[in-house]
């Protein structure tokens, strides 16, 4: 019987020892801090042994084969080890591609992948196609194919997910785009966290699809350095495409083989410049499915908002409360302060992953009249935004920072919280922040 050892007892880890114990291995799950109430239910459920706080090496280092969650740098000593004595190290979502034989609509970029698998999600199954939403939002990959017979899944992926992905193999490929973000991760090397997300190309076929970013200059420029075999479907709202879809005034023209699909861009459900990419991708992905040019129009004009991006909260006393928790990196904040329209109070701050704030200079000083920073260090917001925008203060957590938004903020103007940063110093995840921002502001 072949050993599976499993690091990592989160959503990827509980999703993998159950497809792998379903298909006869013998499962260890193991992991170095706790494992949450709800996955220890589904492990002991399904007979895997499992433990938490430690990682006993004689029970890991003797798997056939590792199945490693994306939040374990390959840097770490256990990881290396295993790859020194030859053990092969995957991701969970090339370990569930094994037991499929469904098309893979996969999803990534640094910015925008969530509310796009959302939006291709909602077209395919408004056309009434078996699909399943799965990969780096809400449920694992592996957990669907254990649990379910679907012959759509559409995948958001990570780059530390590709980074373990070595057979798998995307029926449709969408790039969203490419800027700076975890780079504590990757050697502080821009290059090598590009090359981790151009993996979502790997192994396709020439009847394969790329849905890319034509307006996206690193994109362009990793293109030039691996042979892609797909065929390429750009999107662009500055250049006429013939294949794949262009902004032409305020119009969107997509078309796939000749068939040309066009809508206005107020049709769309979700407004901002970065939404009308996002609805681009997922309508050329919609099309090469064969969905109807009709069922796309209707599903883009009436698909729901993520939570946790740019999700409006509450507007009181004529203040609008905008949760955009999501925006863990500077180039997400970007999109969130150029799509409001009024004069902002900013929260922002947490953990920096070796952010460059210079981006923001230019809106913020033309559209934030204060920050709030919410984080434990603020010394690099500070200095970065000392001289451009005229009222900086900190704030203790999300109450405070609420609180202060309000006093600061005038009628018509919008308080915003778009951290670009991650959240681990005083939250559990960018869900936990957004939460807590949320029943702060309902609290008023």
């Amino acid at each position: 019987m072949k050993r599976i050892v499993i690091i990592g007892g989160g959503e990827s880890g509980a999703g993998a020892a159950v497809l792998a114990k379903q298909k006869g291995f013998d499962v260890f799950v193991t992991d170095k801090g706790s494992i949450k109430e709800k996955y220890k239910i589904v492990l002991s459920h399904h007979g895997i042994e499992w433990e938490e706080n430690q990682h006993t090496e004689k029970l890991i280092l003797n798997a056939d084969e590792i199945v490693k969650s994306p939040g374990i740098p390959n840097k770490a000593p256990l990881i290396q080890q295993l790859k020194k004595q030859g053990t092969p190290v995957i991701s969970e979502i090339e370990f569930a591609a094994r037991y499929t034989n469904a098309k893979l609509i996969c999803i990534t970029g640094s910015n925008g992948k969530t509310t796009t698998a959302t939006i291709t999600h909602h077209i395919l199954k408004k056309a009434g196609l078996n699909v399943a939403l799965g990969g780096n939002v809400g449920h694992s990959f592996a957990m669907l194919v254990a649990e379910g017979n679907y012959d759509y899944y559409v995948l958001e992926l990570s780059s530390f997910q590709l980074d373990d992905m070595y057979e798998f193999r995307a029926d449709i490929a969408i790039l969203m785009n490419i800027t700076p973000d975890h780079l504590d991760r990757y050697d502080y090397k821009f290059e090598n966290y590009a090359a981790a997300k151009m993996r979502i190309t790997q192994n396709q076929r020439p009847e394969d699809a790329f849905i890319f970013c034509l307006d996206d200059e690193m994109t362009k420029i990793e293109m030039t350095k691996i042979k892609i075999n797909a065929k390429h479907y750009p999107f662009s709202i500055h250049e006429r495409v013939e294949e794949g879809a262009w902004l032409n005034n305020n119009e969107i023209i997509l078309t796939i083989n000749n068939n040309q699909l066009s809508m206005t861009i107020e049709e769309l459900a979700l407004q901002g410049k970065h939404n009308i990419y996002n609805s681009m991708a997922a309508g050329i992905a919609g099309r090469l499915l064969d969905v109807r040019k009709e069922s796309i129009r209707e599903s883009l004009s009436d698909v729901q908002s993520v939570e946790h991006r740019m999700e409006f909260v509450a507007r009181i006393n004529n203040i609008d409360f905008i949760n955009d928790s999501k925006a863990t990196n500077v180039n997400s904040t970007w999109y969130a302060l150029e799509s409001v329209n009024t004069p902002v109070v900013w929260i922002v701050g947490g953990v920096d992953k070796g952010n460059d704030y210079a981006q923001l200079f230019e809106l913020a000083k033309a559209k934030v009249k204060a920050i709030i920073c919410l984080g434990t260090d603020n010394a690099k917001i500070i200095k970065a935004f000392t001289g451009k925008v005229e009222t900086i203060v900190e704030a203790a957590n999300a109450n405070d920072a609420v609180a202060l938004s309000y006093r600061l903020a005038g009628k018509g103007d919008s308080v915003l919280l778009s951290p670009a940063c991650a959240s681990f110093d005083m939250f559990e995840n960018y869900e936990d922040r957004g939460q807590q921002f949320k029943a702060a502001v309902r609290a008023l």
